[in-house]
């Protein structure tokens, strides 16, 4: 079992397995081949935690540890039939969810401005935007959608809308297909993506999304970079019709000079939805519950696909 975290630094894994410390070095702790469990590195380069795969002939589950596997599966090809791909669903629901509200806080209450005005020593009132009596809608309503949701609530909001793959209800009301995402678009004041890069959402928020956004409206990505076509947003930016909030851009990592470090209206944060003081204790505990099933040949969570046949 190889782990990206030092096995003796987690309480309750199982007993029994080899354990193996790899956090994406140049050396392999072991031989690849012998690996049956193979955690992948968090927080490096795709290229990084694809690596073993091609020599990994024994493995049965790779597992991730953040909620998008978009950067593993160009590497599942290499993989023999029936290895399962997991994600790290419950783990990055919580710190996702709150940059999401710094993120729009920040935005609409000009804290990126005040910052710029402190570091001159210049004092610059006036009136911004509440979230009070806003419209937001969320694409992308799996658990991180959700957990937005939850945090949403306290700040007296007009209306929220959830935009999924398909549709189905919920106990805070109705999940919208993205079929419907051009009748929604409209009348949001906020628009949040958290939803996966697939192949459907690559560049989902492209020139004809954005022209659909009210004006002033804020778009808040805590998703992947390529849902954005950034080039479209970069016009509307430079319009000042709507403005951005983006914790994850395309390209990534930004280099400097991109013309997205000077838009007027977006506020950038560098892709730290997850790492935070909330992520270690939630990965131990989803690692040590999904090892001891993998050792009892129990029933795995989080699955998102099985080399070699449909996605569940």
């Amino acid at each position: 079992m190889w782990l990206p975290i030092p096995p003796d630094e987690i309480e309750g894994l199982p007993e029994g397995p080899d354990y193996r410390f790899w956090d994406g070095g140049e050396d392999f702790p072991a031989d690849p081949a012998d690996c049956a469990f193979y955690v992948v590195p968090y927080m490096k380069p795709g290229a990084v935690g694809v690596r073993p795969l091609p020599l990994m002939r024994s493995v049965r589950v790779v597992q991730t540890l953040s909620a998008g596997t978009d950067h593993v599966e160009p590497g599942l090809a290499h993989l023999p039939p029936g290895v399962r791909l997991c994600n790290a669903r419950g783990v990055h629901e919580t710190s996702t969810a709150e940059l999401t509200l710094a993120l729009i806080l920040a935005s609409l209450r000009g804290i990126p401005d005040f910052v710029r005005a402190q570091d001159k020593g210049e004092w610059r009132g006036g009136f911004r935007p509440a979230l009070a009596d806003r419209n937001v809608l969320i694409v992308g309503y799996g658990s991180i959608g959700a957990a937005i949701e939850d945090r949403l609530v306290p700040f007296e909001l007009a209306r929220v809308a959830r935009v999924a793959r398909s549709a189905r209800t919920t106990e805070r009301g109705p999940v919208h297909p993205l079929t419907e995402l051009p009748a929604l678009l409209p009348e949001a004041d906020v628009v949040v993506l958290s939803t996966p890069l697939t192949e459907a959402t690559r560049h989902l928020v492209d020139a004809g999304f954005l022209a659909r956004m009210k004006d002033g409206a804020l778009l808040v990505n805590v998703a992947r970079g390529a849902v954005v076509d950034t080039e479209a947003l970069l016009t509307e930016l430079e319009s000042g019709r709507i403005t951005a909030a983006l914790d994850v851009t395309d390209p990534e990592p930004l280099p400097a000079g991109h013309p997205l470090w000077r838009a007027p209206g977006v506020l950038v944060s560098p892709h730290v939805g997850g790492p935070t003081s909330a992520f270690l204790p939630r990965a131990e505990r989803l690692l040590v519950d999904q090892l001891r099933r993998f050792v009892n040949q129990e029933e795995l969570g989080n699955v998102i696909l099985v080399t070699g046949a449909e996605s569940p």
